[in-house]
């Protein structure tokens, strides 16, 4: 059974970078993230936070249109590539972006890649962002309590999980 690294009640979307810039001191070269979530859950929102964890350059915004960037770092860190497989059909469509000619050297995280990216590496971080139903059950805002639940896949993951737990433990409330 893949370890559960944590299972974090977000309230905000402060609180989503919060914990974006948490787990990117987590995250190394050659690191493959898979976020699963909604529209409109946050996964962009938790890029962002990685982003700014990382030290990348320019503002990271949705790759939905172009499906994937490089956002390069102003240090000594790595690169992120942050693509969006909400366009892609297949894993031929995946391939053809050359995702695995980053991956070594970079943080690569995408979004809507379950089911597509996986196999890209060895090992790979699976965040799920799920919303709770409001009273009304309408639409939810940006700053409206999420659940983000981070598993790890792998070797990589496994070796690490209690300090990957640790670590993601502080902040936004802890399920």
């Amino acid at each position: 059974m893949p370890p559960v690294l944590a299972e974090i009640r977000v309230p905000t979307a402060a609180h989503m970078r919060g914990l974006g810039r948490r787990l990117a001191a987590l995250l190394r070269p050659g690191d493959l993230v898979v976020l699963t979530g909604p529209l409109g859950a946050g996964k962009t929102t938790l890029v962002q936070g990685i982003g700014q964890g990382l030290g990348v350059r320019g503002p990271v915004t949705s790759p939905t249109f172009v499906i994937a960037r490089v956002h390069p770092p102003t240090g000594a860190g790595p690169a992120l590539v942050h693509a969006d497989a909400y366009r892609l059909g297949s894993r031929a469509e995946v391939d053809d972006l050359d995702l695995d000619a980053d991956l070594e050297s970079s943080v690569t995280v995408v979004e809507w890649g379950e089911g597509l990216v996986e196999e890209l590496a060895e090992s790979h971080l699976e965040v799920r962002i799920t919303m709770a139903p409001t009273v009304a059950d309408g639409p939810l805002g940006p700053d409206e309590a999420r659940t983000v639940r981070l598993t790890g896949r792998g070797e990589r993951w496994s070796a690490e999980a209690e300090s990957a737990r640790l670590a993601l433990s502080g902040g936004p409330e802890v399920l």
